[in-house]
């Protein structure tokens, strides 16, 4: 009996050896069948997650940052040990000591989910086995996963040290928001830094994790708050907390940026403008979208906070200006159901979730408001931010209208979304609300360093939020007149002088197909024989015709494009008054090489920009100084940088060009219109119809154009021209840019001389002499120009006779406007060049 006994125990150990020994080994062939195809968990150690990239002002500032999973990189050794003991304490407890997986948390975790009969499934993975998941599986629920996680995770834990590990799942998890990360998230919720957070503070962040959506700090604030105490529970259980601070902990509010107890960190931040965006779409273009929006890239943007603001009030200033002299009223386009004005509380709400431009400073910043009641004599309003109080009633009276036409009951309804800013004295004081509104009209500004090309302001609309359509660097528009300096260059670099005589008379062109072009200028006068300073100054289409007729149009073609206006111009006749399409962001770059002498300069947008360890791979500046290292620097003297830009035009003709067209702006079509108390030269431009209006200058250092048209392009009526439109835009942003940058006289290039000549006439006229109608001129060493019309230019067009001529001194009182009449072969009279299609940009047509 005993001795069956013991053959039964025996043959039962057996059996349970072999069963334990054919399960082990059926183990273990699973986990050998999961572990041949693995990725490799050696891969995490180099590992760089998708982080936010940032622009800076050239001042050092935060301006705006962009990013697909907003992320924050913080090394391990820069996490505070209470962020770390918080999260330990929720998902982990048992991180420090475990081998990856923690046996013993998964037993648990099968016991009580075999005693509630599965109603009670909680999770036993470590915070190493959420790091595979995360990083390398994907988040399926499967045993396999299971498998692979418990896998990998063994051996990740024998690569990296544990505060490796914990680096990359406090980087890389989901926070809500679009928060990823510990340090993002922190400034999500409460605008902090990890150092600045308080215990409470750390324990809701690893609250999270779990499901972020299920714990909103607002939506679902007290299952929130329980779930917080319960991590402080864990801290204090783990000896993290102590008593008294575990309890100050538990009875602190959940105090958060959703509920409005702290600033969100993008109020920190300006509007994001038309310059950033621009960064934005270059970089993207330059490095690849995924490096941009997930490389942690650091830009150093060119941008002068200052000009920038001051670009953007002074173009919104133009552009307002002719919007209401048109006396229209057009409004947001938005309303809100007069159901919803019942209650402040209400028109509020929806005033808030109303889309309006928030972003427009013009006199103080414009206000979203919402009509409630409209009277005969006033009309009251509902606006955001604001209350109403006795000393400045919400109200606008039928006075501040008086620039449109018809009255409150003609142009507006209850619910009406409109715009208001607040009317004040000299002294700052209130006097009223006043109504504003978008204009139809838009327009670009531009601003740069002529010597290096860095953009110091750029606006590419009235708004960025009402449109982000950057007519600065997007909207190809033609020159119209700003364009004829290009003409001018190539012709005194082809031997011509200031004082060259070109006839200012009628032309007629044979285009083919039986047109002929008849280009004229706006008065319909003509000067006759007239110096070529005269012709740019007074913006002279006829001389510009007939003097790009004599360099030839392939000249001119090659000039434009070494100047990088165009890729290509087409080598028509008609493209000397600027016909062919470009942008106002070229058109500042290409003046600036007037403006230094005639070195190329490349237009950025960015000064430097740095990957994630702090490595330059971008830089726009390569010039060298010498001597910037060196402590015996002469007071009073700057160090020497060299530069070895590629000349792309004589420096004598750009200073004789320069010259010229400081002209325009001392008596030309910009007279009255610039006036900064510093040397500045430029050049009005506007388009047949007045479709396009320009004006580009600029001075010894800075160079800034303006442009104004409609996106779909029509006329902007007979009194639009670039003098009086975009000059004042260019002045009001120069007053501020020399007031901080200075100016000083334009530099004069050696191997030249000056002679004083008759500006009417050409002739040359004595050493002292003086009087409006002298100029002196500057002639290259060893030239002998012939003065007066012995040397006359006609472009290979006759003269006629009986033509109304300007007298002496006589100046054109119209602008530079093209003309586009033709006669066709029949005799009629026609428009040349089809006008722009629907939806198009363009303006199209021969000018």
């Amino acid at each position: 009996m005993i001795r069956f006994f013991l053959s039964l125990i025996g043959a039962l150990f057996s059996f349970a050896t072999l069963g334990v020994a054919a399960a082990v080994l059926m183990i273990g062939a699973v986990f050998w069948m999961y572990a041949r195809d693995l990725p490799d968990h050696e891969d995490l150690a180099s590992y760089q997650p998708k982080t936010i990239s940032r622009i800076y002002s050239g001042e050092g500032r935060l301006i705006d940052e962009f990013a697909e999973e907003r992320r924050l990189f913080v090394p391990a050794e820069e996490i505070p040990d209470l962020v770390k003991a918080a999260f330990i304490s929720a998902e982990d407890k048992n991180f420090y000591t475990h081998h990856g997986y923690d046996a013993r948390g998964m037993a648990a975790a099968l016991f009580d989910a075999v005693k509630s009969r599965g109603r009670n499934v909680r999770g036993a993975s470590t915070i190493t086995q959420q790091v595979m998941k995360n990083f390398l599986l994907g988040g399926e629920r499967t045993g396999e996963r299971k498998i692979k996680e418990l896998i990998l995770a063994t051996r990740i834990e024998e690569t990296l040290s544990k505060d490796q590990i914990l680096e990359l799942y406090l980087n890389e998890i989901f926070l809500g928001q679009n928060s990823y990360g510990v340090a993002a998230a922190a400034q999500t919720y409460f605008d902090k830094t990890l150092s600045e957070l308080k215990p409470e503070e750390a324990a809701y962040l690893a609250a999270l994790p779990k499901a972020p959506s299920n714990y909103h700090p607002v939506r679902n604030h007290d299952a929130a708050v329980a779930r917080r105490d319960y991590v402080l529970h864990e801290m204090h259980d783990n000896g993290y907390l102590d008593d008294a601070t575990y309890e100050a902990a538990l009875a602190a509010p959940l105090k958060t940026v959703q509920n409005g107890d702290f600033p969100p960190f993008s109020a920190s931040l300006p509007p994001r403008d038309y310059f950033t965006d621009e960064i934005r779409r270059q970089l993207s273009q330059d490095f690849g979208q995924e490096e941009f929006f997930g490389g942690g890239l650091t830009i150093r943007a060119t941008l002068d906070p200052e000009l920038q603001e001051e670009a953007a009030e002074a173009l919104r200033r133009g552009l307002e200006k002719y919007d209401r002299s048109r006396g229209v009223w057009r409004g947001t386009g938005k309303t809100i159901d007069p159901a919803e004005l019942d209650t402040e509380e209400h028109w509020r709400a929806a005033l808030a979730a109303t889309d309006v431009p928030r972003d427009i400073r013009l006199d103080g910043p414009w206000h979203p408001a919402v009509v409630l009641k409209i009277e005969d004599q006033q009309m009251r309003l509902g606006i955001e931010g604001v209350e109403a109080t006795e000393a400045a009633p919400p109200v606008v009276p039928r006075k501040d209208i008086g620039w449109l036409r018809g009255d409150f009951r003609a142009n507006f309804k209850v619910g009406d979304v409109v715009l208001v800013r607040r009317m004040t004295g000299d002294d700052g004081g209130f006097i009223r609300w006043t109504l504003r509104q978008v204009p139809e009209i838009q327009g670009g500004f531009v601003a740069m360093d002529v010597n290096t090309g860095r953009v110091l302001a750029m606006q590419g609309g009235f708004s960025y939020q009402a449109s982000v359509f950057n007519r600065a660097t997007q909207a190809t528009r033609q020159p119209g007149s700003s364009f004829k300096p290009f003409v001018y260059a190539a012709a005194l670099d082809s031997g011509f002088t200031p004082a060259t005589i070109v006839i200012d008379a009628p032309i007629e062109v044979d285009t083919g197909g039986g047109t002929i072009w008849r280009p004229k200028n706006s008065s319909n006068k003509y000067y006759g024989p007239t110096p070529l300073r005269t012709g740019i100054e007074q913006s002279r289409n006829l001389m510009t015709v007939r003097l790009a007729r004599e360099v030839g149009m392939d000249t001119v073609a090659r000039y434009a494009e070494k100047f990088g206006v165009y890729d290509r111009l087409e080598p028509y006749l008609a493209n000397a008054l600027g016909s062919q399409e470009t942008t106002l962001y070229r058109m500042v770059a290409a003046y600036a090489m007037f403006a230094n002498g005639g070195e190329r300069v490349e237009p950025t947008l960015v000064d430097r920009v740095q990957d994630r360890q702090g490595r330059t791979i971008y830089r726009h500046d390569d010039r060298v100084c010498t001597d910037c290292g060196t402590l015996s620097i002469p007071e009073g003297q700057g160090p020497t940088v060299v530069s070895d830009r590629e000349r792309v035009m004589n420096a004598i003709t750009a200073y004789q060009l320069t010259s010229m067209m400081r002209g325009v702006v001392e008596r030309g079509t910009a007279a009255g219109r610039v006036n900064l108390g510093v040397p500045t030269a430029g050049k009005t431009g506007t388009t047949n119809d007045a479709r396009d209006v320009w004006f580009l200058g600029f001075t010894s250092n800075i160079v800034a154009g303006c442009y104004m048209g409609f996106d779909r392009p029509r006329s902007l009526g007979g009194g639009a021209f670039g003098g009086s439109m975009c000059a004042p835009v260019f002045n009001e942003f120069m007053k501020v840019a020399t007031a901080k940058y200075g100016g000083g006289p334009f530099k004069v290039p050696p191997g030249g001389h000056f002679i004083k000549i008759d500006r009417y006439s050409g002739e040359r006229l004595a050493d002292d002499a003086s009087g409006e109608n002298v100029v002196a001129e500057y002639f290259r060493a060893g030239e002998e120009p012939i003065f007066g019309i012995g040397a006359m230019i006609d472009g290979g067009f006759a003269m006629g006779s009986n033509l109304p001529l300007f007298g002496r001194g006589e100046q054109d009182t119209g602008e530079d406007v093209p003309s586009e009449e033709v006669t066709t072969s029949t005799g009629r009279k026609a428009v040349v060049g089809p006008k722009a299609s629907f939806g198009t940009l363009s303006s199209g047509g021969l000018y």
